[in-house]
């Protein structure tokens, strides 16, 4: 089959360009079709190139995408090693081949090929970076570069130290240095980077275990109960019972009852003691130490009704 064969044969141009390949439902079944799809010509990928930039030829845009399925099968490849599915690496390399054929130039001197790639390689880096983790590892430029770059050179550091019969998960410092120079970035950044590689994913709150026990995870520490709407409506209100409404039940005594609950209760020395006994005040007032007790249970009772009707 010659590379002309796209345009030139009727079995394989049928009226929409998409037909070519239908819904396979096998992943192997769709590699090896679009591996058996011829390649375009440099005139031919010119003309399509210039149907679909100046007439919005969709049929051009077709031809274009499906010459090129076969180069985002060969770049998804490279990425299997970050444990995401190889069809939706494929899937996400296709967007960016769609994207790199609407924005594709052909009076650039470029072919789409070269073009293409940057594009697919975005998209299945994105990908790769929204979905490798709960938490993204990489947000700025130099972190993105970090991570695909550092994986791969741990790879082959790691194949130097089998060689030396030396095992090692963990860069060592010579390596960080190597590293940061080769890549240009700091030894703080390599460092913080292979943290967040080495590193997994934990559960917030953790499922129970099979015997029902409940896991102990961060959401057990990490929580924040004292910006809860509740818990800081309840804090207010103990708040408010502890001052105003302390004040409003002291005013609901008489002299004496007042003075004997806040002697016994209210009342704090400079050494820290608290206030007068029972038999103090009893001395003070003329009576029992046993009718100062009951007393101040009255007075207890009567304050506990004044704070709940001030709540």
């Amino acid at each position: 089959m010659t590379t002309s064969a796209l345009s030139g044969s009727a079995a394989l141009t049928p009226a929409s360009p998409w037909a070519v390949v239908p819904p396979l439902g096998n992943l192997d079944a769709y590699i090896t079709a679009v591996n058996r799809l011829p390649l375009l010509t440099l005139e031919e990928e010119q003309r399509y190139a210039r149907e679909l930039r100046d007439d919005g030829n969709v049929d051009a845009a077709g031809r274009l995408v499906l010459s090129h399925l076969r180069l985002v099968v060969s770049i998804s490849r490279q990425y299997l090693g970050y444990g995401l599915p190889h069809g939706d690496l494929i899937q996400e390399g296709n967007v960016g081949l769609m994207k790199a054929v609407k924005r594709f130039d052909p009076d650039q001197g470029v072919r789409l090929v070269s073009y293409a790639m940057h594009w697919i390689k975005a998209e299945i880096h994105e990908y790769i970076l929204k979905n490798w983790r709960m938490v993204k590892v990489a947000t700025t430029k130099a972190q993105r570069k970090l991570f695909f770059n550092l994986r791969s050179m741990k790879q082959g550091f790691k194949a130097d130290a089998l060689d030396a019969d030396t095992h090692r998960d963990t860069l060592s410092e010579r390596e960080i240095d190597q590293v940061a120079e080769q890549l240009n970035v700091k030894r703080e950044d390599v460092i913080e980077m292979e943290t967040r590689l080495s590193g997994g994913d934990i559960l917030l709150d953790p499922a129970p275990s099979d015997d029902g026990e409940q896991a102990f995870g961060p959401i057990a520490y990490l929580s924040d109960t004292g910006h809860e709407p509740t818990a800081m409506l309840e804090s207010r209100q103990r708040d408010m019972l502890a001052t105003d409404g302390i004040a409003t039940a002291l005013d609901s005594l008489d002299a004496r009852s007042r003075r004997i609950v806040e002697q016994r209760w209210l009342q704090v020395n400079d050494d820290g003691s608290g206030g007068m006994t029972l038999h103090q005040l009893a001395a003070e007032y003329g009576v029992s130490a046993e009718r100062i007790r009951q007393i101040e249970v009255a007075a207890m009772k009567k304050m506990r009704k004044a704070l709940v009707e001030y709540a």
